[in-house]
């Protein structure tokens, strides 16, 4: 009985409500999402002067709440100025082939200058297909030694928009397919799939940080005024708030309060992704990302993988993100996590 009630659930969950239709707006350097005829998001690739990757950038809820943090593309009072790669929404890597393309950015510090930094470059638009779930599929090239050497991995992503009243969902199947002989993501903390969040879906906190990165760079995170702060992180196994850090979950649901209502930011893993469910690298300052990469970072050791791929193979990674404007209960994500294992292959 407890089974069929689960089947049932998830087959109407989030379902309160009709969807709404999505449509698209090119323009040159983005694509806007709009659902219902309200702005959501838009595909953002203002090319390597701007940005060393392409990124979902602002995202809003249904309601119009803004869950992204701005800097340092359009800042806001208030917020962190820290990590200026951390823009929007985006899936990229710290080591590939020992290139970072998770910390590039054009605010490089000077203690990273001398390391080997990768581009990811949007290529074209190669599908747009609007209706009640809107389809962007888009394809890029990692590229190493800044952008200005080789071609390591070919990407072949898809985003699968779409939106009811109170809700809106991202899907991002992500395939990266080897160019170079040999590709190697070594086991490393800064991967893979992420989101950037605004300063009240942060948690509270009444001291400084300093993060240190694969190269020993350390970032001095510092303390800030918490009015109006109130994320905490939940998981799927049940641990909460900064203890979610490099535990592995089926997914992860981000709260909080923005614009006098609630916010629940929630990432799904899928079974399909390598090393499901995945390690978390969630952190209190805003940082909203699951790695399924670093396995030896994150077990401390216990254990490790360095996920190869040889010339023309090829690995993909699905995620979906839902945005609500209320709370959204464990059973619901369960039940959500379910319909993403189902719908998505």
């Amino acid at each position: 009985m407890k089974r069929l009630l689960f089947f049932i659930c998830s087959l109407f969950v989030f379902s309160s409500f009709a969807q709404e239709k999505v449509s698209f707006v090119k323009k040159s350097d983005k694509v806007d999402v709009l659902v219902g005829g309200k702005y959501f998001t838009s595909y953002f690739f203002p090319g390597e002067s701007h940005l060393k990757k392409a990124v979902l950038f602002p995202i809003l809820s249904a309601e119009g709440t803004t869950i992204t943090r701005g800097f340092p593309i359009t800042p806001r009072a208030g917020e962190r100025v820290d990590h200026p790669h951390h823009v929007g929404m985006w899936l990229n890597y710290e080591d590939v082939n020992g290139y970072d393309y998770w910390n590039n950015s054009n605010s490089i510090v000077e203690s990273l200058k001398s390391h080997k930094m990768g581009t990811i470059r949007h290529e074209r638009i190669s599908k747009v297909v609007e209706g009640a779930k809107g389809t962007l599929a888009v394809t890029a090239a990692w590229i190493d030694e800044d952008g200005k050497g080789k071609r390591v991995l070919d990407e072949a992503t898809t985003y699968v928009f779409s939106g009811t009243k109170d809700l809106r969902i991202i899907d991002r199947i992500t395939t990266l397919t080897a160019v170079s002989d040999v590709v190697t993501f070594k086991d490393v903390k800064d991967g893979m799939f992420a989101l950037r969040v605004a300063r009240q879906l942060e948690i509270p906190s009444n001291k400084p940080d300093v993060f240190t990165d694969a190269h020993g760079v350390e970032t001095k995170v510092p303390v800030m005024d918490n009015t109006g702060v109130t994320g905490n992180y939940h998981s799927s196994e049940g641990v909460e708030g900064e203890a979610v850090w490099s535990t592995r979950a089926k997914w992860m649901n981000l709260t909080g309060k923005m614009d006098n209502h609630s916010i629940n930011v929630a990432i799904l893993d899928h079974p399909m992704n390598v090393t499901y469910p995945s390690y978390w690298h969630a952190r209190g300052y805003g940082l909203f990302a699951v790695n399924p990469l670093g396995l030896s970072v994150f077990s401390n050791g216990k254990a490790a993988l360095n996920y190869t791929l040889s010339k023309g193979e090829s690995i993909t990674f699905r995620y979906r993100t839902i945005i609500a404007d209320r709370d959204l209960t464990k059973s619901e994500l369960d039940a959500a996590q379910a319909k993403f294992a189902r719908e998505v292959k």
